[in-house]
């Protein structure tokens, strides 16, 4: 009979210490959710996701945004481009609500958002970021919509309190005034609003009760309540939200490899340049960006052409294929401007096979941000990843230097 005694004896422990743990689970009244950590699952980056079937998702698209603007009325219009012949296969508008922070403007708590970097040309509103370069704004940008485009993130001011904002999204189609509000709080301070791959999310920086800034999230549908994602680097750095559970970044020139395992990113104070991807969300510090490799001479991060190599500008002007193993550069350098024309190129887009990307051909120093030669038809041009470089223009009236390129699947 003792060893029956002694297995209940030990059954009833283990029920006991499960009973604890369940409790001790439980998030506290009245407090931002928070995510478990599952350090043991893969990254599976965004290749787990099911797209819908559209002219935006399929085989070989470009998608752009670009803002208009009108006397009452401000929208993005997203359009799908065949690559081959820059013909338009489709597009979509997303119309911007009245109280969305589409440009910083006087009186108005400053707001950290990549649609106030998009649309704030014509309000001469400097980008929230610092720096409106191609290769800046681009992944930036990339980030306020769905992997569908289907629905794109806002931040929403409060006319009752000018200090107070708050995330939501439209859905494309809705109506001017038919946002989905998801915070709403009278002492919220929510900044760097995104969607989450799926859509179902939306993601952002916002400042805790105790004073400290931190990244959250809201559910799209049902219950908005506020969930605690992790750390933040302040609202002075913008969000990327990949993988399979979402995960956040907060840093620039984010770009996922194709298999996910790996990004590249740049945050002030930190060396390195490609990372491996981790299960918690937060910004990229010394700590998180531990075991980083620096890709040698690159100024501005284009994007993946392949699992293992990065294209990069480098500072002499030109454009290489670096190895993100050990940082190196590999194969020939590429031109994309001849050094006759007098003129600077950046690098928006990689093709998903690797073989292409585009670039945006302008001035010296100039910026998205300028007025002066944003709405001047832009010199934007596709270009080989092969030794010699040859391109080709790019040209419709819909094209203009305020156009954002952001994906080639």
């Amino acid at each position: 009979m003792r060893p029956v005694v002694a297995s209940r004896t030990v059954a009833l422990v283990v029920l006991a210490l499960l009973w604890v743990q369940a409790c001790s689970a439980q998030p506290a009244k009245n407090r931002p959710s928070s995510r478990p950590s599952t350090p043991s699952a893969p990254y599976l980056g965004n290749r787990a996701y099911a797209v819908p079937d559209s002219p935006f998702t399929r085989k070989d698209t470009v998608v752009t945004a670009t803002c208009d603007m009108g006397a009452r009325y401000a929208s993005v219009a997203v359009r799908a481009w065949d690559p081959g012949t820059w013909r338009q296969r489709a597009e979509r508008y997303f119309a911007i609500p009245s109280d969305a922070a589409f440009a910083n403007v006087e009186g108005y708590k400053p707001v950290s958002s990549p649609l106030v970097e998009l649309c704030g040309v014509g309000h001469h509103s400097p980008s929230p970021y610092g720096v409106a370069t191609a290769e800046h704004m681009t992944p930036r940008v990339r980030a306020l919509f769905d992997l569908g485009f289907t629905r794109m993130a806002v931040v929403l001011r409060d006319s009752r309190n000018k200090k107070v904002s708050h995330v939501g999204y439209v859905v494309t189609g809705a109506d001017q005034e038919e946002v989905v509000r998801l915070g709403g709080g009278a002492d919220d301070d929510e900044q760097n609003a995104v969607m989450a791959p799926d859509g179902r999310s939306v993601w952002f920086t916002y400042t805790a009760s105790d004073g400290k800034q931190r990244i959250g999230s809201r559910s799209a549908d049902g219950d908005h309540h506020l969930t605690d994602e992790g750390p933040a680097a302040g609202h002075g750095l913008p969000l990327t939200v990949t993988g399979k559970p979402a995960r956040a970044v907060q840093a620039n020139m984010v770009h996922l490899a194709p298999n996910g395992r790996r990004l590249t990113a740049t945050a002030p104070g930190v060396f390195g340049t490609v990372f491996d991807t981790w299960n918690s969300s937060g910004p990229l510090t010394r700590t998180s960006a531990h075991g980083a490799v620096l890709l040698s001479g690159c100024l501005g991060v284009v994007g993946w052409v392949g699992e293992d190599r990065v294209l990069c500008r480098t500072s002499s002007g030109v454009f290489r294929t670096t190895d993100a193993r050990t940082g190196r550069a590999v194969g020939a350098p590429v031109h994309a401007v001849g050094p006759q024309e007098g003129m600077v190129a950046e690098g928006m887009l990689v093709s998903a096979d690797g073989k292409k990307f585009i670039v945006s051909v302008h001035p010296p120093n100039a910026q998205h941000n300028d007025e002066d030669y944003a709405y001047e038809a832009a010199d934007f041009r596709t270009v080989w990843i092969t030794p010699g470089g040859a391109s080709a223009p790019i040209s419709d009236p819909f094209l203009d230097g305020q156009t954002v390129f952001l994906s080639w699947s």
